[in-house]
């Protein structure tokens, strides 16, 4: 594992991570689709907030399981407390400097029907011996 840092596009918020960059995840939900979200989930262990918590306002709908995470002066959406492992921190690899998405291999998750799709989610199928 590597570690990488990260923020929002104001700078106000700051964190470090530590993780794999070999996978993310694009999901299409309604959410995730408008915000452009790629999911880098870490456990809280390897997630580091180092400024900027003062500075982060919160959304939740649905089951309210996930707490979305907005800088509230620039509305970048850098992490947040996922619905599917609610113990992690979901990084949105589009905010960690110097990383080429497009260089990652992107899994698609079909969010749009989530409650459907949880159990053969990318990440889950990695997880299997």
């Amino acid at each position: 594992m590597e570690s990488y840092r990260g923020g929002c596009h104001c700078g106000a918020v700051r964190f470090c991570i530590r993780a794999d960059l070999t996978c993310a995840i694009v999901c299409n939900c309604s959410i995730c689709t408008k915000k452009g979200f790629i999911h880098l989930i870490v456990e809280q262990s390897q997630f580091e907030l180092l400024s900027g918590a003062g500075e982060l306002t919160t959304y939740r709908f649905g089951t309210g399981i996930a707490v979305h995470l907005f800088c509230k002066h620039c509305g970048i959406h850098p992490f947040y407390t996922p619905r599917s492992d609610p113990e992690k921190v979901d990084v949105n690899l589009r905010c960690l400097d110097d990383v080429d998405a497009n260089a990652i291999e992107l899994l698609p998750f079909d969010g749009a029907h989530w409650d459907d799709a949880i159990s053969r989610a990318p990440w889950q199928a990695r997880k299997r011996p």
